[in-house]
């Protein structure tokens, strides 16, 4: 009866928080693009200066992950995400073309379900609820129950900021008693317009099975490519750098490693070096156990968490400096953990003949999970680099660049974001990382610039699709430069 009652409280919960989040959004609806702009700043602002003590209180709750590199990570979620988006154009005429008369109108979604995970709670608050009200829209988070106390903290901090300068009450809102019951009614509400789905595959699913529109993600899976023409020690190190920044939680992570038989061998003494430790078959064996629980699905207890505790649970004895653990790997499919994604510091590491060879096992690894989220590739062979852009089954294909941080946009030029779509190839309803741009519609106004009877006449000449008109002003055109 108690679980009864909590479960019924929630959905209340919801569906208060929901009718106070409309009433909210029709205010902020009316807002002028100044006073949008103002509140994101102020979201952005006090995001940031709260950074370390939301980083901390994450890593307390979660037990995911490393809190020195979640304080980047909130960094990134307000500064950077902030810095992206503040002179986007989001309100009202977005964009008017006098000469082919047409006018664009942004129109905010409404209230948004913002679903957070405990890999990465509190940033992915902090963008989310960034990019929502840059488009005008309300948004009610529903928090992972694992890490509540960190969202809750973050949601206070942020909708006291944002109130604070000049935004509806209702605009920031998180339930406080999470429950499967309470997501499932906000993600259905007839009120939610839009959900904003981060999390386990599950729970992505459930979603987009709602019936209410929804922009998820698919696992990441993406595997690291080192051709001959790399430079090896700056790529390893950058697949070292991700692999280890927050011990491996951000799903655009390396989850395998491919190299060619005659750079195997530089290849292996580099990470090496650079501190990874190369299982042998028994510790391979060992350690697959604990990748995967019985329903095949990622085991919570490796997720973010160091190399050491993961050796202790698997009960490896490994040296004490190892940073990333790495597993010889032949194998792709389901019945397989290391070719599966690992949010945590351990990488398959898979050796081909060729560059075609490792074209097509990218692909099979990626079609096994991770399709349409993102692949490395660490190559100064510009025509192999071009073979891959053609084939990948992923959104982003980054170069040279650290996996991790270059897919969400803080070690390259794509638009900052923790949300990565993964196109209908993933299940996904967009390629894009997630900003302000997806979160609103477009009212199109048009001018009309042709007649019904144009539109006969030009049928009177298919082949060239000129009318009489047309032709005499062509003509006559040709003719005055003729005399100039």
């Amino acid at each position: 009866m108690e679980i009864m009652d909590k479960d019924l409280c929630s959905i209340q919960e919801v569906r208060n928080l929901v009718k106070a989040a409309k009433k909210a959004q029709k205010k902020l609806a009316t807002f002028s693009q100044v006073k949008i702009d103002r509140i994101c700043e102020a979201i952005a602002r006090v995001s940031y200066e709260h950074r370390e003590e939301l980083a901390k209180l994450a890593n307390e709750e979660t037990g995911f992950g490393l809190w020195e590199d979640k304080i980047l990570k909130n960094a990134f979620a307000s500064k950077t995400v902030y810095d992206n988006i503040k002179d986007m154009k989001t309100v009202g005429i977005i964009n008017e073309d006098i000469d082919e008369k047409i006018m664009e109108v942004a129109v905010p979604v409404g209230v948004i379900a913002g679903l957070i995970p405990s890999t990465n709670p509190t940033s992915t608050v902090i963008y989310k609820a960034l990019i929502s009200v840059k488009a005008g829209n309300a948004i009610v988070f529903s928090p992972h129950p694992n890490a509540l106390k960190c969202i809750l903290r973050t949601v206070q901090i942020i909708e006291a900021a944002a109130v604070e300068a000049g935004a509806p009450k209702g605009t920031i809102q998180v339930i406080t008693t999470p429950t499967r019951e309470a997501t499932d009614e906000l993600m259905k509400h007839k009120d939610t317009n839009l959900i904003l789905a981060t999390g386990g595959e599950a729970m992505v699913r459930a979603a987009y099975s709602s019936g209410t529109p929804a922009i998820g993600v698919g696992p990441g899976n993406g595997p690291a490519y080192i051709t001959p023409s790399a430079n090896i020690a700056q790529a390893v190190r950058r697949i070292m750098d991700s692999k280890t920044f927050d011990n491996g939680t951000i799903c655009a992570s390396e989850q395998s490693v491919i190299v060619e038989e005659g750079n195997k061998e530089a290849v292996i003494r580099e990470f090496t070096k650079q501190g990874a430790y190369f299982l042998n078959p028994e510790e391979s064996n060992q350690l697959s156990k604990f990748i995967l629980r019985d329903n095949g699905t990622m085991n919570p207890q490796i997720v973010g968490k160091s190399v050491q505790h993961i050796a202790n649970l698997a009960k490896l004895t490994i040296p004490s400096g190892a940073r990333v653990l790495i597993a010889e790997e032949v194998n792709v499919g389901k019945k397989y953990p290391f070719s599966r994604e690992k949010l945590a510091p351990i990488l398959a590491f898979y050796t081909v003949k060729g560059w075609e060879e490792a074209c097509e096992l990218a692909i099979q690894i990626l079609m096994n999970e991770g399709a349409g989220h993102t692949m490395m590739i660490h190559t100064e062979n510009k025509d192999i680099l071009r073979e891959f852009a053609l084939k990948k089954p992923v959104s982003r294909l980054l170069v040279n660049t650290a996996g991790a941080l270059g897919g969400i946009g803080a070690t390259t030029n794509l638009a900052p974001a923790l949300t990565l779509g993964c196109g209908s190839v993933g299940g996904s309803s967009t390629s894009d990382n997630i900003g302000p741009q997806n979160l609103f519609n477009i009212r199109r106004i048009a001018y009309g610039v042709r007649e019904v009877s144009d539109l006969r006449e030009a049928e009177k000449c298919p082949a060239t699709g000129l009318n009489t008109q047309m032709i005499e002003e062509i003509v006559q055109e040709i003719l005055s430069r003729l005399q100039k």
